[in-house]
């Protein structure tokens, strides 16, 4: 029973690892996704993936107003990785369903924007 219980508290089966090719190719098929950018507004304005959204890791919270349905498809990512991972757990904690973790934009090698440029 111990081992159903400390099962079910751990969110972390609800966030999946997707490398940047894959991401690319789902991103590619118009399938409806959410790429969440939880870097600070400065590092977001010089560069972040084409179509992201903005919302540091200090407001993970506001999470529910940006994407009301726990089912939506979200990809989420940083600089390096280790602030997707945390805001990927936090969200899944949130009951958030699809949440994959992209880890940092270092390793995105398609096209970004700057500035407003969604």
């Amino acid at each position: 029973m111990l081992n159903l219980l400390s099962r079910n508290a751990e969110p972390r089966n609800s966030v999946k690892r997707i490398s940047p090719d894959e991401a690319k190719r789902r991103l590619d098929s118009n399938e409806p996704i959410v790429i969440l950018d939880v870097r600070e507004k400065a590092e977001y304005m010089d560069r972040h993936i084409l179509n992201s959204v903005n919302l540091p890791l200090g407001n993970i919270g506001a999470v529910t107003k940006l994407v009301p349905s726990k089912d939506t498809v979200i990809f989420v990512y940083c600089l390096s990785g280790g602030r997707s991972a945390k805001a990927a757990t936090q969200m899944a904690k949130m009951g958030y369903k699809n949440i994959y973790n992209l880890g940092g934009i270092n390793s995105w090698r398609y096209q970004t924007v700057s500035g407003n440029n969604k």
